[in-house]
């Protein structure tokens, strides 16, 4: 499960859109975190197939932090997965690219303090430690350079060993952050934010917030909303995460799993279960889509629709899986 933190600067309406995402309040004065399945019309369709006595959706958790880019909120930021910038954008007022620039400042600024805290420890330890310490110095030298000229850290390029090393000093730069335009009813994205900005009405997705998901659906459509907010925001996060979604099926339960992009059969078998990852054996795999056009796995197989694969198989986006292990 990933968490996403919402930022903004006081009356972005984060708070609004975190109520609206999570169908929840919000208690002032703390972070507010609540865990959401992740929107997936897959499941019902399988669990229908299969008659599943069980449909469990995969799942990530908002946190909303109070009083803008404060060292609380910040501290509470830091352990997310990614960050959700929230900018206000209704009202005649409204200067969306300033509240970006703001949160940008603010954020490099936090990081920067505590890289140039981390630099410092490696240094005091540098003495006696060898070629392991000062590749340590050299890249929190790196890091401090970096957003000592107002630049992300995610924008430059470090190595996979570089970004473990600095994810454990949890810099809010190097996450990938997901902007949202909290717009009025009707409206588009404001020009001048970044290529793939969402445009959210938090105040009128908020009003759907104690609905039923159909009738939340039906009214959000007569405002001209397509898909509801926690849809769009939850694939953009994990666009940004680059996760993808694989599924189990069965009679006891249909159920959603989440993997990064790339992944392998058993790294995919372990987010089911470790043991499933450590006696590995083969994958028994088909698409949701051949799965569903055959109508359940017997008629896919006759097909020649299922496969089986091995250790080396990259798991895609929608792929229906049947592990075989042994422990």
């Amino acid at each position: 499960m990933k968490d996403i933190g919402l930022v903004g600067v006081p009356y972005s309406g984060k708070s609004t859109l975190f109520t609206a995402l999570t169908r929840t309040g919000a208690a002032g004065g703390r972070a507010n975190q609540a865990v959401v399945p992740v929107p997936d019309v897959r499941l019902a369709v399988l669990a229908d197939l299969e008659r599943s006595r069980k449909v469990v959706a995969a799942q990530v958790r908002f946190v909303d932090v109070p009083g803008g880019t404060t060292a609380q909120g910040l501290a509470a930021l830091r352990m997310t997965d990614t960050l959700c910038v929230v900018l206000r954008s209704f009202g005649a007022d409204a200067n969306p690219g300033a509240e970006l620039d703001e949160i940008r400042a603010d954020l490099i600024l936090a990081d920067l303090a505590v890289i140039e805290s981390a630099l410092e420890n490696a240094e005091r330890r540098q003495k006696g430690r060898g070629a392991h310490a000062d590749a340590e110095v050299a890249l929190f030298t790196r890091a401090r350079d970096v957003l000592g000229a107002e630049r992300l850290l995610r924008d430059e390029g470090f190595g996979d060993d570089e970004r473990v090393v600095l994810r454990g000093i949890a810099p809010l730069t190097l996450k990938p952050w997901v902007i949202v335009a909290n717009v009025e009813e009707g409206a588009v994205v404001p020009a001048g934010l970044p290529e793939g900005t969402l445009g959210v009405s938090a105040e009128i997705e908020a009003e759907t917030a104690g609905m039923e998901p159909e009738e939340a659906r039906e009214l959000l459509a007569e405002f001209g909303v397509k898909e509801p907010g926690l849809d769009r925001v939850v694939a953009a996060c994990y666009r940004a995460l680059d996760l993808i979604t694989f599924l189990t099926t069965g009679e006891d339960e249909t159920r959603a799993w989440e993997v990064r992009r790339g992944a392998h059969a058993p790294e995919a078998a372990g987010a089911i279960h470790t043991d499933l990852e450590r006696g590995f054996i083969r994958a028994e795999v088909v698409s949701y889509e051949d799965l569903v056009a055959e109508g359940g796995w017997d008629a896919a197989k006759r097909k020649g629709l299922l496969r089986v694969e091995g250790r080396d198989y990259v798991v895609r986006e929608g792929d229906v899986l049947h592990v075989r292990f042994a422990v």
